[in-house]
């Protein structure tokens, strides 16, 4: 007797799913890579040659007039010093006025970081401030003109 038992259908293999998988990510990594390094969709470079000097303008007739370190005691128990140094830019010809009046412009910054609150000395935000403050005491004592600009060099805690 011959029964009619019908097969099962053959298995279909993973083959396929497997090689299909392996082209994809192969399209995909070199898909990447072209986009990546430039091959393609990269923005158009425009390479300038600099073939002529451009002249600048020449800096302002200035002078650097050092101040003498001050070491200032700050604090209720004067526990704490400050120790500050900076330059004065001045013109050229005014270089010797500012140095004639430097025991002035030295008591009046003197008197000045020793009236700063020690709160206020050790938060670093407040150096612009305080330098803009101690600028405008001494064009105070050296009148209108004569300084320009006050530059800190050195203000330090021990």
């Amino acid at each position: 007797m011959t029964e009619d038992v019908e097969a099962p259908p053959p298995k279909k293999g993973k083959k396929g799913l497997i090689i299909g998988f392996v082209l994809a990510l192969l399209g995909g990594g070199g898909a990447f890579f072209v986009v990546y390094s430039g091959m393609l969709f990269a923005p158009k470079t425009i390479e300038h040659e600099v073939t002529e000097f451009v002249p600048t303008e020449p800096l302002p007739a200035i002078r650097f007039v050092p101040l003498e370190p001050i070491v200032v005691t700050v604090g209720k128990s004067g526990s704490r010093q400050l120790r500050f140094r900076a330059e004065l830019e001045v013109a050229p010809e005014r270089s010797e006025d500012v140095a004639t009046l430097m025991p002035r412009i030295l008591d009046v910054l003197n008197g000045y970081l020793r009236a700063v609150d020690l709160s206020e000395l050790e938060n670093p935000a407040s150096l612009i401030r305080l330098r803009a403050q101690m600028l405008r005491r001494v064009q105070i004592v050296t009148g209108t003109g004569h300084v320009r600009d006050l530059l800190i060099t050195e203000f330090v805690f021990s």
